[in-house]
């Protein structure tokens, strides 16, 4: 038995901020600790208080930075570790001269677990203890990222994607071997220690009608697993997607129609949305993933937080590495700000930071596990320290509030603010 005490300023969500002003949705400990016994969190108080009621507790005094729980990123390619930074193109295009030659190689296991380390390794760098993840078609990439994910305890959620068509030689399967391998692979991994699986169709265009039949058999003999795939990101995607299923209402009905909208699925980027597609995504309860560098580099679109929560759909935010341009979720919610800025839309620093930790743990229905530092939790933890460089430095000394710290993290901020990353009570990053 290990326990562990980790003192510093805690700062934990309770609820969905309702505004600037709203300080019942979090709790703030000023000089706080956080007991972790064997990965999970027992409790989280004044530090006087625990240390007094366990001594014999390692303390790790991590003073003045902040502890918050671990972030959380809904949507990036692992595949894609190589590919980030790939110059001059939209999504088409972009997919097939740089992003499909990288996944090919993923056939390699070698190739795959080598990648897999230095994922893994960014992920931490940059505070995320959480990701769903795509990745290649091939199960060699499934096999070593659930390795990795398992090697470093971390709960992490992904799949081998689903692409039969539209796609080079080397990087398709069929709709029943990708059946099979996915068959498979949530045999050997899903609910295994902290690891959880994505049926994952990449998108219309990658897979035929029979391979999208054959994801609606999945979802339906697996409906704990969760489902990602992508929707409207690009205006020439959705315009291929019409051609490839002329019979589709929409590019949302080819998902719909087979069963695969709900909760569990995640749908990436959602930008260009047609109103009965919002409708439907509404009364399923399905979830757009807001993917704001991404959309950026590739010249997608805006995507509109306010509209779509006006419906009472409920938005994941992601970095989706590789067309995302930073691991950081602090980078992302920084342009995720300047994108709402441009719809007259706020994106105040309560809210963001609600939003890459309890808020991606309530649309993925882990807020009983992660996302929080409540009692009973799993002990994924980031450190932040917003005089991480000597701008931000010079910034906090003008700060007077801990919404304006968490601003100044949210746009200044990205791995050099991270001090220390835990997944499940222990440290990832060398430090000194």
């Amino acid at each position: 038995m290990t326990k562990l005490l980790l003192r510093g300023r805690v700062l934990s969500f309770i609820s969905e901020p309702q505004g600037p002003d709203d300080t019942a949705c979090y709790r703030y400990i000023e000089d706080g600790a956080i007991l972790i016994r064997d990965g999970m969190i027992e409790a989280v108080d004044d530090h006087a208080k625990l240390a007094a009621a366990d001594d014999d507790a390692e303390t790790v005094d991590h003073r003045p930075h902040l502890l918050m729980a671990g972030f959380i990123d809904s949507h990036l390619h692992f595949p894609q570790t190589q590919v980030i930074a790939s110059w001059g193109a939209q999504l088409l295009d972009w997919l097939n001269n740089y992003t499909f030659p990288a996944e090919c190689e993923y056939v390699d296991a070698a190739h795959s677990a080598r990648m897999a380390t230095h994922f893994f390794d960014e992920l931490t760098a940059h505070g995320t203890t959480t990701a769903v993840a795509y990745c290649s078609v091939h199960r060699e990439s499934a096999e070593a990222y659930f390795t990795e994910a398992e090697r470093r305890n971390m709960r992490m959620i992904g799949g081998k994607v689903l692409m039969d068509r539209n796609a080079p030689d080397g990087l398709r399967d069929t709709p029943q071997s990708g059946y099979d391998d996915t068959k498979s692979l949530i045999s050997k991994w899903h609910g295994r220690g902290r690891a959880l699986y994505a049926i994952t169709p990449r998108f219309a265009i990658t897979s035929s009608p029979e391979q999208m039949d054959v994801t609606g058999t999945l979802a339906a003999e697996h409906p704990d697993c969760h489902i990602q795939t992508h929707l409207s990101e690009n205006h020439a995607e959705i315009a291929f997607t019409a051609e490839l299923y002329p019979e589709a209402r929409d590019y949302l009905d080819v998902y719909e129609s087979r069963g695969l909208l709900g909760p569990k699925i995640l749908l990436g980027h959602s930008i260009h949305l047609k109103e009965r597609e919002i409708a439907a995504i509404a009364e399923s309860g399905s979830h757009p993933v807001f993917c704001p560098t991404s959309n950026l580099f590739l010249g997608s679109g805006l995507f509109d937080d306010a509209g779509l929560r006006a419906r009472g759909i409920t938005n994941a935010i992601a970095t989706d590495i590789g067309g995302g341009t930073s691991y950081s979720m602090l980078q992302t919610l920084n342009e995720g700000y300047k994108i709402l800025q441009l719809q007259g839309q706020k994106m105040h620093p309560l809210k963001a930071f609600h939003w890459i930790t309890r808020g991606n743990a309530e649309v993925l229905e882990l807020d009983d596990k992660i996302g929080t530092l409540d009692a009973g939790t799993e002990a994924d933890i980031v450190v932040l320290d917003a005089r991480a460089t000597s701008s931000m430095a010079l910034r906090m000394e003008k700060a007077e509030t801990l919404a304006e710290e968490l601003f100044i993290l949210q746009i200044m901020g990205d791995d050099r603010a991270i001090a220390q990353t835990y997944v499940a009570g222990k440290p990832q990053k060398n430090v000194g």
